[in-house]
């Protein structure tokens, strides 16, 4: 199974669809969105192409393909008009026996960690900068942001398949890869 990550996508309709170009030509199997679908939130600029209700479209086309969490700019009202759950905190996925932890990052964090087991992934969006590493046995995975990166760092996405997790620019470069032990 392939699973394509993505964070922060802030209602822009641009980098959503070099995002979902991506998804397909990875043949990735499901999409994992990491919060943040439709707003840009009070601290961060206007994004390119800004259209929430063209996001909404589109990604309900894909609703059956996704799996979601909640990032600090979702609310209420936006699962009204996504045709997917977006409300959860976090959520899991068993994956090679290990259990990735999937949260925006802004109630869980390296700062309030969930109960974890040696070698589950902390999988993660909120801080906009790409992330691939292992502290104390567990593994800390940000795909970063698709339409706002921070800290100079490329849109990017992230892709796991076979127990390695790259994360790759829009245009499907390598920017960082971790490989499961």
């Amino acid at each position: 199974m392939k699973l394509f990550f993505i964070s922060d996508i802030h209602g822009s309709i641009y980098y959503l669809n070099k995002a979902l170009d991506r998804f397909k030509k990875e043949e990735a199997d499901y999409i994992v969105i990491l919060g943040d679908i439709l707003y840009h939130g009070a601290r961060n600029p206007l994004p390119l192409e800004y259209e929430p209700k063209k996001v909404i479209e589109l990604i309900n086309s894909y609703a059956d393909k996704i799996i979601a969490v909640r990032g600090n700019c979702d609310s209420e009202v936006d699962e009204m008009v996504i045709d997917f759950p977006i409300m959860s905190t976090y959520s899991n996925i068993l994956y090679n026996n290990r259990r990735l932890f999937l949260t925006h990052g802004h109630i869980y964090n390296e700062n309030n960690m969930p109960k974890l087991n040696e070698g589950d992934v902390f999988i993660y969006g909120h801080y906009h900068i790409p992330r691939a590493d292992k502290v104390e046995g567990i593994y800390f995975i940000n795909p970063g942001s698709i339409t706002l990166p921070k800290e100079n760092s490329p849109n990017t996405y992230g892709l796991l398949e076979d127990n390695v997790f790259s994360i790759k620019d829009l245009e499907g470069n390598k920017f960082k890869e971790i490989v499961f032990d």
